[in-house]
């Protein structure tokens, strides 16, 4: 049995790892999640009553949230401690999301810089505070893994080979993230503690669903050049497939074998599709 703790389960990959790991009944997972009322009633409905399933309250921009939410979670799992701490959630910007960086002035002035806030605030440092805050319950674990979901548009060598404009502020929000998680294994690999970045390549998870005409211009541009990139490439994973296989990385990734600090694809390596 293993003991998971999962950020922003409300939807998406978040909602899908939550789906699986607890399908064996063996594993026990708690999904922190910002509205959690609304989450127990979506577990209810497509889950059903899952005993191993547990929705807590926490948001990423409110430490003393994760403050609790640590706390909640150490009176769930006791002396079994936390094996897997996913840092799933994030706040995803869809402000820059089909624009180069160079349209990002004018009248998107202020926006920008609200919306650079808003990245820092919640995906860098609100991941500190969780880690942090967890990191006392991961030690007590037997696997003692803390996987970050990064991204792609992170990697400066994809960003530069293929000429990525656009989710500027997102990339470099992810990127700080992955600076974070090797810190952090800096100060703790020494204690066993295996600290990585995983994007999960292109997930369909909905984002796609209300872009305008010249939106999907933009986003058509992009999907050219990752098909460039990766000729099998055919479009975003379905979420049910993708899992399996961004969880396979994880359970083979390990100190030893260098993935400490890393940051890789699903694949395990730098192929981002």
């Amino acid at each position: 049995m293993s003991v998971y703790v999962i950020t922003g389960v409300s939807k998406g990959i978040g909602f899908e790892f939550v789906k699986q790991i607890s399908e064996d009944g063996k594993n026990l997972v708690v999904g922190l999640v910002r509205d959690n009322a609304a989450t127990e009633k979506k577990v209810a409905a497509e889950l059903g009553d899952r005993s191993n399933v547990h929705i807590l309250h926490a948001d990423l921009t409110s430490y003393a949230s994760l403050n609790k939410a640590a706390a909640d979670t150490a009176n769930i799992v006791g002396e079994r401690g936390v094996d897997y701490l996913v840092a799933n959630g994030a706040f995803p910007s869809l402000f820059d999301a089909y624009d180069p960086i160079g349209a990002l002035k004018g009248d998107k002035v202020e926006e920008l810089e609200d919306v650079s806030s808003k990245l820092f605030r919640t995906n860098v440092v609100g991941n500190i505070h969780l880690f942090n805050l967890f990191l006392p319950l991961v030690m007590k674990g037997k696997v003692k893994k803390v996987i970050a979901i990064s991204s792609g548009h992170a990697d400066l060598d994809f960003i530069n080979d293929l000429e990525i404009e656009t989710s500027a502020l997102y990339a470099a929000s992810k990127a700080a993230m992955n600076v974070i998680v090797a810190k952090f294994n800096a100060q703790y690999k020494k204690d066993g503690v295996l600290f990585m970045s995983l994007s999960p390549g292109a997930v369909e998870v909905g984002h796609f669903a209300n872009v305008t005409p010249e939106q999907m211009q933009g986003l058509m541009g992009s999907m050219g050049k990752f098909s460039a990139y990766a000729p099998g490439f055919k479009g975003p994973t379905p979420v049910d497939e993708a899992i399996p296989i961004i969880r396979s990385t994880w359970e083979k990734a390990s100190i030893d074998g260098g993935y400490g600090g890393a940051f890789v694809s699903h694949f395990g390596n730098k192929q981002w599709l």
